[in-house]
């Protein structure tokens, strides 16, 4: 029993009350620093409610700012067993999370982070969004415009001249998908000449590409591929007494293989393209068949490269074709069946990301089964370049040769080679200058007829919109022949106005 001595002038104080009085003290007043060895307790403070986890949210001996200092004895329950701290993972920018009381423990709310979004910098303001569907995009466009054609049917002498109303209709189709790949472009115009009927004309191209990843190292290429033009009265496969422009349609198939052995890769691919031409309307009022001009090519290429470097691929490619006439003799008595050979040797590269693309040179050779065609050959340079110098500049240059089919009396074929230029500039992000400049060369080998074509050009677009662009472009095409009369010249002026998606 506990006895309290007052005097008189006190009021006197119970036992109870006494020893209360005294466990409120004590547990007012902060524990000593701890210190375990192994270091799970060193120098710190612990409010004495911290004695584990409580339904204020703190937990047992949790580290408070404003402890005592190091060198405090350690007490009996510090010792007995080592304490853990519990572990929390940073809180990330923006998130509200929570601090603890340097008095209590007590969870408080912590003051927000802002966050600074740094804005998504596009490539091109002005791209079309195209139409989803799963990992599929469709880029559509059409294109209306109207102009002035100088020479509609690139005649010689005299000429007329003819309005133009130009139609155009594009679809792009591109993949995003983990693994494989499908590209493809399909697009058809139709050029209309009000006062010179025979003159209007279509033209159209579409190509569809399948890369499938069979495996790590091997991948198969399927592709399928069409060319629509047609033929200008005056031209050395025409008489001169056709009047229209006959259509030239051009179509194949591809199937190939490539193997991946390290650095070193193969490549063995089949192709079967397919030539049609429309017959000819004649001024007596008659037709000149062409089914005699139709064929079928089949062709096999193997292609090896190996990767000096991730930006330089040299490679060596043998190809061997034949051709097949739906008609084994022509028109004049000539048998143009033909088996054909080429050899190429170049590199793909890309230099520092400013300079891509594929060079190659070569030989072609084509041997004839008629014997009186003499076997046609010639050197082989193929080149497609792409050199941007700066973001708002970009340069293509683009080569080819090939060994072409004729129906001139005498001639084997054709040998044509064809270089393009063209200069893109953005003057503005919605104002893009083009230069275009082209030069093609036929030769037809057995007779003495030579063309060379020149056509230069300048195209101006005003992007209004992702979805609204005008367009206004000129071009002046040029055409010098060894034949007496087939040289002309044609000057194209369009205003137009193209709606993508």
């Amino acid at each position: 029993m506990v006895r309290c001595r007052c005097r008189s002038d006190e009021t006197p104080v119970s036992p109870v009350l006494a020893l209360g009085l005294a466990a409120m003290t004590l547990l007012s007043l902060p524990a000593p620093a701890q210190e375990v060895a192994g270091g799970a307790l060193r120098g710190t403070t612990q409010p004495a409610l911290g004695v584990g986890p409580s339904a204020l949210g703190f937990d047992a001996l949790e580290p408070s700012p404003g402890g005592a200092g190091e060198g405090a004895a350690p007490s009996a329950a510090a010792t007995s067993a080592p304490v853990r701290q519990p572990v929390r993972p940073p809180l990330a920018d923006g998130v509200r999370g929570s601090v603890r009381s340097p008095v209590y423990g007590l969870a408080m709310a912590a003051p927000e982070t802002p966050v600074r979004r740094r804005r998504r910098v596009e490539d091109d303001a002005f791209a079309p969004l195209g139409w989803r569907f799963g990992g599929l995009t469709l880029l559509p466009a059409i294109e209306s415009g109207v102009g002035y054609d100088t020479n509609p049917n690139r005649s010689s002498g005299r000429h007329k001249g003819s309005t133009l109303l130009r139609t155009e209709g594009e679809l792009r189709l591109k993949s995003d998908w983990s693994r494989h790949e499908l590209v493809g472009l399909l697009r058809g115009a139709y050029l209309d000449y009000p006062d010179m009927r025979r003159a209007s004309r279509p033209t159209g191209e579409g190509r569809l590409d399948l890369r499938l990843d069979a495996r790590r190292d091997t991948e198969i290429d399927l592709g399928a591929r069409f060319t629509l033009d047609t033929q200008r009265p005056g031209s050395p496969d025409l008489p001169g007494s056709v009047i229209d422009r006959p259509i030239v349609a051009t179509g194949g198939v591809s199937a190939g293989v490539v193997e991946r052995f390290n650095r070193l890769s193969l490549g063995l691919k089949g192709s079967i393209d397919r030539s049609y031409y429309e017959d000819a309307e004649l001024a007596g009022g008659g037709t000149l068949d062409q089914g005699d001009r139709n064929y079928t090519q089949y062709g096999l290429a193997l292609r090896g490269g190996y990767e000096v470097h991730p930006g330089l691929k040299p490679f060596v490619e043998g190809t061997i074709d034949t051709r097949r006439y739906d008609r084994r003799i022509d028109s004049s008595g000539f048998e143009r069946d033909s088996t054909g050979y080429s050899l190429r040797a170049g590199a793909s590269f890309e230099l520092t990301r400013l300079v891509t693309g594929e060079v190659a040179v070569g030989y072609q050779h084509r041997t004839y089964e008629d014997e009186r065609l003499e076997a046609l050959r010639g050197p082989l340079v193929d080149a497609a370049i792409v050199w941007t110098p700066t973001p708002l500049t970009t340069v293509r240059l683009r080569g080819a040769t090939s060994l072409d089919e004729t129906t001139v009396v005498g001639a084997s074929g054709l040998l044509a080679r064809r270089a393009t230029l063209e200069v893109e500039h953005a003057l503005r992000r919605y104002l893009t200058l083009t230069g275009l400049l082209s030069l093609q060369q036929n030769d037809y080998d057995g007779v003495p007829v030579k063309e060379d074509t020149f056509t230069g050009g300048l195209r101006l677009e005003w992007k209004l919109t992702r979805s609204l662009a005008v367009r206004a472009s000129f071009t002046h095409e040029r055409l010098k022949s060894t034949t007496p009369g087939s040289d002309y010249t044609a000057n194209v002026f369009l205003l137009g106005l193209r709606l993508q998606r």
